[in-house]
């Protein structure tokens, strides 16, 4: 590699002058691309806190001192085009933050004292906290190296040629009003570092779009606390003289924020991860996620584990994180307790379980960027719910580890109740062969749940596109059974598709109830009403859904749905709704139904009618909108869902 060095600053001979409101005008227009040269040509050495800070400190220093005093306000003659580019004031500053950063980038043995950008900037300050750019991708950090390959002439050369679209003679002419002293030898260097130009313009390299951590807060507790200890005895004294009697603060004994503490490093720490014994769920009263054994091939990857944990405790800010609603998504209270470790499809995969919390930590097998940290809620968990857990998501596939007490796993669509169920493997450690996922946002023409089988029975769950699947039952509210039935398929099937909107709900069950079925007055048949219900392991967020379903048709209709609401369940299995159909004749009906136990109905507002006992049908224009009210056997009255 050839290496340039930056001459002394030649004194242009011709040029145009400028004053600084001019100077001025163009920094505050062009100030985001003006720091976002600076950042790309100043060292990487400095850190990417530091590079921020110090291109912006440079680029506001890019102003000259008056109007026409020396070569501070003169630029070098050059071919004006439009825009910026035919600015004077714009390419002046340009020229500024060009010799500012190649300044910063001479070698440190080449000063008898370091250079002044590679000193922390006076200003602009931020005390307490990291500012870096938001992480790119592989291509933005393969770039990235490159760079930091080059020499500072070179790396200028690149990044002007880039983002500025110099021309070579023009490109010369700025390396050299900057003070490089072989423009042609660091041109030519830049041209062995493959273009990329829009690269260069990406969130990776943008110092004006910033992401906040904080700085090393032992380190730094560490500087402040010799300075702090007269201070601290004069502050406890008089706080213990001014409490009336003896007492605490509202915290209690509690440590202070980001103390170190015994429970807090014991959770970041694999060799503590709980382990639970592989034949403990035989024995126990208990069938949860707390017996289910450590499995997976990487169980004793300490490296791996280590990361999954950190990561835990302080995801950064490439991890995308994600959390069933009302999870919280902080780190573990103490060491966690490890169900999965291993290799799913192209990632490696972590599964943790702290009691209240499954954490999924994954991340690329040929390495830890783009690495994954997912919640879902698991306290209260029985036999049904801790049955699988989501391992991973491949091209609409998906793979489960299931619980050590499953024998049997199979693949089925709910769209097709009298089709058989295909088998799926299951491993050594319980993970399942890939099964087609539900369908996503087009057509839905088919729903596959997983069918689990154990020695109390067979249940079906189904991806909502979060950690645990939800486990489907049908039935009343008081007593549902398991979907897997030939009854359940059948009262699942025209409504499988309308679980669809559940999704990432945090739901834990969903259940399917025919209520009632009501014979269509032009003789067609009788329609269903089913109700379902999705229950969440937060308890609130239900979902209530009353679905009416003719003869012949392959799909119900959602009719009437509320939230939270305690219809269809089983502290108050009734539900009552209503809907506008229009027969083969073309005449419109308001046909209402409700639950077992209704006496009367009674329809008033845009269509009127009653009648006694849980069904109405009554003769109704188009676009009607009634009211729906019904009486209980106990006397108690119900309005219809809405």
């Amino acid at each position: 590699m050839q290496s340039q060095d930056v001459a002394p600053r030649p004194a242009p001979s011709s040029g145009a002058v400028v004053d600084v409101e001019q100077a001025e005008a163009a920094l505050v227009e062009h100030y985001p691309r003006l720091v976002r040269l600076a950042y790309l040509m100043l060292p990487p050495d400095l850190g990417r806190n530091r590079r921020v800070l110090t291109a912006h400190a440079l680029t506001q220093r890019a102003l000259p001192r008056g109007r026409a005093g020396g070569d501070a306000s003169v630029i070098p003659s050059q071919q004006s085009g439009g825009g910026r580019d035919g600015d004077p004031g714009y390419t002046f500053v340009r020229l500024q933050v060009v010799r500012a950063a190649l300044g910063a980038g001479l070698p440190p043995k080449r000063r008898a004292w370091p250079g002044r950008y590679r000193l922390p900037p006076l200003l602009p300050q931020v005390w307490g906290l990291r500012l870096f750019p938001r992480s790119g991708g592989a291509d933005e950090l393969a770039l990235e190296q490159r760079l930091s390959a080059l020499p500072a002439p070179a790396r200028a050369a690149y990044v002007l040629r880039g983002l500025e679209k110099l021309s070579d003679p023009r490109l010369r002419q700025e390396l050299a009003a900057a003070g490089v002293a072989d423009p042609a030898a660091a041109i030519e260097e830049a041209s062995g570092v493959e273009a990329r130009d829009a690269l260069l313009g990406s969130p990776e390299f943008d110092p004006c779009s910033l992401q906040a951590r904080p700085t090393d807060l032992i380190r730094r507790r560490q500087r402040t606390k010799a300075a702090l200890v007269a201070t601290a005895a004069v502050a406890v004294c008089g706080a213990l003289l001014a409490l009336p009697g003896d007492g605490w603060g509202p915290d209690g004994a509690a440590a202070p924020s980001y103390a170190r503490n015994p429970a807090a490093e014991a959770a970041l720490d694999p060799a503590r991860l709980q382990r639970v014994a592989p034949a403990a769920w035989e024995s126990s009263a208990r069938t949860d996620f707390s017996v289910w054994p450590a499995r997976g091939a990487l169980v004793h990857d300490s490296a791996l584990l280590r990361r999954a944990l950190a990561v835990w405790a302080r995801p950064g800010g490439s991890v995308q994180v994600s959390a069933t609603p009302g999870t919280p998504s902080g780190a573990p209270p103490g060491p966690p307790q490890l169900l999965y470790a291993g290799d799913v499809d192209q990632a490696r995969v972590v599964l943790l379980h702290d009691g209240l919390r499954i954490a999924r930590y994954a991340e690329p097998r040929n390495g830890t960027g783009g690495a994954a940290l997912d919640f879902a809620r698991a306290d209260g968990a029985g036999r049904a719910g801790a049955s699988a857990v989501l391992l991973g998501r491949t091209d609409g596939n998906v793979r489960y580890l299931t619980a050590p007490w499953v024998t049997g796993a199979a693949e089925r669509d709910l769209l097709k109740p009298s089709a058989g169920a295909m088998d799926l493997t299951l491993s050594a450690d319980g993970s399942t062969s890939p099964l087609a996922g539900p369908p996503g946002t087009g057509a839905c023409t088919s729903w596959n749940v997983l069918q689990v089988e154990d020695a109390s029975g067979t249940r079906l769950l189904t991806d909502l596109g979060e950690l645990i699947p939800a486990h489907l039952t049908a039935g009343r509210p008081t007593a549902p059974q398991e979907a897997a039935g030939a009854r359940g398929l059948r009262e699942w099937a025209p409504f499988a598709c309308s679980l669809a909107s559940a999704r990432s709900q945090g739901v834990r069950t969903v259940n399917a109830w025919e209520y009632a079925r009501q014979p269509l007055p032009d003789g067609s048949g009788s329609a269903a009403w089913v109700c379902t219900r999705a229950d969440t392991w937060r308890g609130g967020g239900t979902r209530v859904a009353a679905q009416f379903h003719t003869p012949g048709g392959r799909y119900g209709a959602v009719v009437a749905q509320a939230g939270n609401s305690p219809a269809c369940g089983s502290r108050d299995p009734q539900v009552l709704a209503g809907v506008l159909w229009k027969s083969g004749a073309g005449t419109w009906y308001l046909l209402a139904a409700g639950s077992r136990g209704t006496a009367s109905v009674e329809a008033t507002g845009g269509v009127r009618g009653s009648a006694a006992g849980p069904l109405l049908t009554v003769r109704a224009r188009q676009g009607a909108r009634a009211e729906l009210k019904g009486r209980l056997t106990d006397g108690r009255s119900v309005t219809g869902l809405r």
